[in-house]
């Protein structure tokens, strides 16, 4: 994983936090209502030239694309959109969150909910959600990668932090790509911190999705809503029912790296999963959709090589569509895997009901050109 760095503007902030904190009051009940409803929001990649340089041109054109495939919002300047902006050697980590929000702005409605993916150490994460919140995000994805190492008491202090300046969607991140694992007790405290909003459950495990979603129905916080980042078992996270001590709790929506594409055909999936989930029977189809979405999402996060072509996959699908210039990360090392990009088109053949190529090709020039 990328060794995150320390944003490139680290001045002391130039604007009234308590300003931008009450002019945002106003809208915040209508981007809380639609992400409590159950949404898809994509983890926007990074579209870059084959030479390295970004291009703002079809970074529009995606974020086009994934308002007018439906999604609900947006996650960005998280894993998918690369962890190196930050990056003095690039120094993208504001021009791309203020290029994604101003081109929200002027797409998609006003309760799309913008994330912003924060990072690294107290005082970093603080002037990251600071300057998320400047640029008009809704709240932040708090990673925790910085406190690998350090006790959950501490955790919990650096988000309590962070949630001073900016709402927060708490991440459990998988082990195996730079989380940790965290008990029960440190899930069911970090349910007490009040500008909690929701929680991405993203460890690839059932044993401590469980922690989590227990975890929430113990703390009372009808509030906090629950989403899959578990892109290996998407459908069955939606599906269920999670019943403890008499409540029923459902995962309601994802915030997902496997959303960053085929977008429309997420949406139009999320919605039949959210009738069916209502319904006294489940049909056994959606086992069987449930198998086919992981072995495409085991090519595209390339989980049979560690996930180390996770974000030239994702771009790889964009570039087929044209809605990314290339597959070329800001490490040019990050590359596809050998015989990856044969495993993509075995998904695609096998699983045309997944992609949405028919969607992007009837719109992608005007994506691109107006």
């Amino acid at each position: 994983m990328e060794t995150i760095r320390p944003l490139v503007n680290s001045a002391p902030l130039a604007f009234p936090i308590e300003d931008v904190k009450s002019s945002m009051a106003i809208t915040e009940l209508n981007w809380r209502a639609r992400l409590a409803e159950g949404l898809v929001i994509p983890a926007m990649p990074l579209t870059l030239h084959s030479d390295g340089t970004w291009s703002q041109q079809h970074q529009k054109a995606l974020l086009r694309y994934y308002v007018e495939a439906g999604a609900g919002g947006l996650a960005v300047g998280v894993h998918s959109t690369q962890f190196a902006i930050r990056s003095p050697a690039h120094n993208l980590f504001e021009p791309v969150l203020r290029h994604a929000s101003e081109t929200i702005e002027q797409c998609a409605s006003h309760d799309f909910v913008r994330i912003a993916g924060l990072c690294g150490d107290t005082k970093q994460a603080q002037l990251e959600a600071a300057f998320a919140m400047e640029s008009g995000y809704h709240c932040g994805l708090l990673s925790l990668t910085a406190f690998h190492d350090q006790s959950e008491q501490r955790a919990l202090e650096h988000v309590r932090d962070i949630a001073k300046i900016l709402p927060i969607v708490g991440f459990y991140l998988q082990p195996s790509v730079g989380g940790r694992v965290f008990s029960y007790q440190f899930w069911r405290q970090f349910c007490d911190i009040d500008n909690v909003v929701a929680i991405k459950i993203a460890p690839f495990n059932r044993y401590y999705t469980w922690d989590v979603i227990r975890a929430v129905i113990e703390s009372g916080r009808d509030d906090i809503t629950l989403y899959t980042g578990n892109d290996d078992n998407i459908i069955a996270d939606l599906l269920t029912p999670f019943c403890w001590k008499g409540q029923t709790r459902f995962i309601a929506g994802g915030l997902l790296g496997q959303w960053g594409v085929w977008t429309k055909r997420a949406v139009e999936l999320l919605k039949e999963v959210q009738s069916a989930r209502v319904s006294d029977r489940i049909d056994s189809r959606w086992l069987t959709d449930n198998a086919c979405l992981t072995d495409a999402n085991a090519v595209l996060f390339d989980a049979a090589n560690e996930f180390a072509g996770c974000i030239p996959g994702i771009l790889e699908v964009l570039r087929r569509q044209g809605l990314a210039p290339s597959n070329r990360c800001l490490d040019p090392n990050e590359t596809l895997s050998p015989g990856q990009a044969e495993e993509l088109d075995r998904v695609c053949t096998a699983y045309p009901h997944l992609v949405d190529d028919d969607f992007v090709s009837e719109n992608l020039e005007r994506w691109l050109n107006d």
